[in-house]
């Protein structure tokens, strides 16, 4: 093994990030506070490794039984961090639950260890303000599944050191993950900024009576979504003019005008609510079955793309 990697916490995203490190080679230490909880993520890790190998899409160089090898179950919070170089957190997002794991997590540290959370929402300053190891905090925000989507958001707090950052954008390269670094810390970071602007204008379009939900999902999956696959909305603008400053001069206005048609922000409730869960549920009922196999539909899907861009990449 390359070293150890802590997670904390055997929910869907510690199980994902276990998978990516133990593909890379680390030794990971999986903790959760029960044993059968432990026991149990093992299981479907070990499930979810054979599956890959047999489909072809195991990441990494190592076998499914050598990756499974490097990953060990632990309920004693001590032992599953000590002598890591990179503990990742993975507890449910609340701000009281998580102080209190980087406040354990403050007290064993050395002077090299990484302390990483995978939240979401809440901003590192709410999370590691105060601790003494504070300028090895950082949010490494994955999304989910990281095991099939490899963006990571890499958001300091303000007292981070840049070479914390600058370490933790290698490990997530090494490990096959795709990193992006905000210069400082901002209210829903980049990925959730981006994706609520979508829902916004979504949930307003429906509201308004314009489309459906099922034709606003459509515009994304089969229209925006094919282009943005591949490239991202300020490249995709370069390339449908003759270059940025010519997008801009053709289309500047226009999007100025439109702009400023959006309606405030929806309080996603009422009728709307209920015309959007309606639609959704016709495809794909609520149910723990029923998600549970659209969600394999998707990864598949997740997966195969991943595929198709990385034989892209190393053909071109």
């Amino acid at each position: 093994a390359k070293g150890k990697v802590g997670i904390i916490g055997s929910g869907l995203i510690g199980r994902g990030w276990a998978m990516l490190f133990a593909a890379a080679g680390y030794e990971v230490c999986l903790y959760d506070i029960l044993p059968e909880q432990v026991s149990g993520a093992l299981e479907n890790i070990k499930m979810q490794l054979q599956q890959l190998q047999k489909a072809g899409l195991l990441r990494g160089s190592l076998t499914a039984d050598e990756q499974f090898g490097l990953i060990f179950g632990c309920s004693d919070f001590n032992v599953a961090c000590q002598g890591a170089l990179h503990v990742q957190e993975c507890v449910p997002e609340n701000l009281e639950l998580k102080k209190k794991i980087f406040t354990q997590l403050d007290a064993i540290a050395d002077d090299t260890m990484v302390l990483s959370s995978s939240t979401s929402c809440i901003m590192p300053s709410k999370i590691f303000t105060g601790l003494k190891h504070v300028k090895q905090c950082i949010v490494s925000h994955p999304v989910n599944p990281p095991y099939y989507v490899p963006l990571v958001e890499l958001i300091p707090h303000p007292e981070t050191d840049q070479a914390v950052m600058d370490r933790t954008r290698a490990l997530m390269k090494e490990i096959g993950q795709s990193p992006v670094s905000l210069k400082r810390e901002v209210d829903g970071f980049a990925l959730n900024r981006i994706q609520y602007a979508i829902i916004a204008e979504a949930w307003r379009l429906i509201q308004d009576g314009v489309m459906s939900p099922e034709d606003v999902d459509t515009v994304m999956s089969d229209g925006l979504g094919r282009r943005y696959a591949f490239m991202g909305p300020l490249e995709v603008m370069h390339l449908n003019a003759e270059g940025m400053q010519s997008y801009i001069e053709r289309y500047g206005e226009t999007m100025q005008r439109v702009l400023s048609t959006f309606g405030p922000i929806p309080d996603f409730s009422g009728q709307t609510l209920e015309q959007v869960d309606a639609a959704m549920c016709s495809r794909t009922p609520a149910t723990a079955e029923a998600l549970t196999e659209r969600r394999r539909w998707r990864d598949a899907r997740l997966t195969a793309l991943a595929r198709l861009q990385s034989d892209m990449n190393t053909s071109s």
